[in-house]
């Protein structure tokens, strides 16, 4: 019996075979997305080609294919608060692509899809599934007559589950899908499960709705690595997949717990491997965890870790030593990672101390507050409550909403809103704007070009000459032994 294959192997097949058929390999793109304010992250394989969909820029190559790092974790695609409780849904994963920029459309298309999942992955033709959109004959006749896909298992569905487009207006079209049937053990969802979806774009909805062809068709597909290596290797869900798997063990291992016994452990476990390969590609292609933005949505994906990772009794520092696990499973597709583990693991290192100081105090605080509701008979907790947490511990809302929703309450948003507002209110009253006078020999030492570059946001440690001496209100060359005084350096991390 041959050894099914590995993830590193599946994503080089597939890049490959694309290859083969004259399709340009494109490296993954960072999880940034370029000149794009629509999103925070890349969550899906096409979104760095947008603009050759949209006729915007003129494609390299009429033919593509990638595998591409993607996060969903805000917006639409948001799949964050189904980690870890679900077989499938992850924060960050990659996507494999192949896609037509004007060039071949939907008979090449579905013959270089069946061929690859037939012949190259070894899927049997029989445990093969197939839905088109109930109008799209086009798509049904090429799967029934060209391929040869039996009428029986080919379903026609609505708009809902085989209709795709890129907002309410502009580019859209039908998309077929490739399910896999995993047998009689499995239930639902789970048993039928979707591994690849093509999508035909052909159409261009205007503001009143209407569809009107598009001048260039173009093509767009998307397959889960992770999902199409959990099939591969007759995995129960994702998460035990020979490039996660490893993250789960290296929580059993910290909590001395066993993975598949008890589901709340599974929960934490899955969370804990999930959110240590987002926050190690997130901050690798350079998002800082900080209050706003994709830094806020990195510290949450943190805090969240850490949490879970409370909750089996891992009350220290660990992610870091997570990031060294992460960084091994994958430099070999994406090499660049060694070359930033030491940074990363720094940041995540000084986020978790940060955070556990507060983490104990506010779960307590949280748990007292969840016990009251339950004794006076409330499904909520009131914003006075969640306010004082927030505003005493610093314990961020989002993570009290999480905790509270676990007990099956909610948090008085409403409540919460107008004790910020009052907070806010009573701060301008007492602001005083302070001017600090810049000291004189600062001033000089600027004219004099002595001014020292931060490298903070992507070095903690650089090795640096120094630039000028400071002692007092003068700028000297020498400090001698017991002399206090001020240092300028050429670069500073701090």
């Amino acid at each position: 019996m041959t050894k099914p294959l590995k993830v590193d192997e599946i994503r080089e097949l597939f890049l490959s075979y694309f290859e083969k058929k004259n399709h340009k390999r494109f490296k993954s793109f960072p999880l940034v997305p370029e000149d794009d304010p629509t999103l925070l992250f890349v969550n899906a394989g096409m979104v760095p080609f947008k603009k050759y969909f949209l006729g915007v820029e003129k494609p390299p190559a009429k033919r593509a294919t990638s595998c591409q790092k993607c996060l969903r974790v805000s917006g639409k695609h948001n799949d964050l608060e189904q980690v870890g409780y679900t077989s499938r849904h992850h924060t960050f994963f990659e996507m494999l692509g192949n896609f037509s920029f004007g060039d071949y459309f939907k008979k090449e298309a579905i013959e270089f899809a069946w061929e690859f999942v037939t012949d190259y992955l070894k899927l049997p033709k029989e445990r093969l599934y197939v839905s088109v959109h109930e109008k799209d004959e086009e798509a049904y006749k090429i799967w029934r007559d060209v391929i040869g896909v039996p009428e029986e298992r080919i379903l026609k569905l609505g708009d809902e589950d085989n209709f795709w487009q890129m907002g309410d207006v502009g580019p859209c079209g039908y998309s077929s899908e490739i399910y896999y049937d995993r047998g009689e053990e499995y239930e639902g969802d789970e048993r039928l499960l979707e591994i690849w979806n093509l999508v035909f774009m052909e159409f261009n909805r205007d503001e009143k709705g209407n569809l009107t062809p598009l001048p260039q068709k173009n093509i767009d597909t998307g397959m889960g690595l992770e999902r199409i290596a959990s099939v591969l290797q007759g995995t129960k869900t994702n998460y035990e997949i020979d490039n996660i798997f490893p993250l789960i063990q290296f929580g059993e291992k910290l909590a001395g717990v066993k993975y598949g016994k008890d589901f709340k452990t599974d929960v934490a476990l899955r969370v804990i491997a999930d959110h240590l390969r987002a926050l190690t590609f997130a901050i690798g292609d350079g998002v800082l965890p900080s209050n706003e933005g994709r830094g806020y949505v990195i510290r949450k994906i943190l805090r969240r870790a850490l949490r879970y990772g409370y909750k089996l009794g891992i009350d220290k520092p660990f992610l870091h030593k997570g990031v060294d696990l992460v960084v091994d499973l994958m430099k070999g597709a994406y090499p660049e990672l060694e070359l930033q583990r030491e940074f990363i693991k720094g940041i995540v290192r000084s986020e978790e101390e940060r955070f556990l100081r507060t983490l104990k105090a506010g779960i307590e605080l949280v748990e007292k507050a969840i016990e009251r509701a339950k004794r006076e008979g409330r499904d909520f907790l009131t914003g006075k409550e969640v306010f004082k947490i927030y505003d005493t511990y610093g314990f961020p809302v989002d993570l009290i909403d999480e905790i509270a929703a676990e007990h099956g309450l909610r948090v008085d948003y409403a409540e919460f809103e107008r004790e910020l507002e009052r907070q806010r209110e009573e701060a301008r009253k007492h602001f005083k704007v302070e001017t600090k006078k810049v000291k004189p020999v600062y001033q000089r030492a600027k004219e004099l070009g002595l001014t020292s570059e931060f490298v903070g946001y992507t070095h903690l440690v650089v090795e640096t000459p120094v630039k000028a001496l400071i002692k007092g209100e003068e700028i000297v060359d020498i400090l001698h032994e017991g002399e206090e005084g001020e240092i300028i350096l050429e670069r500073s991390p701090f």
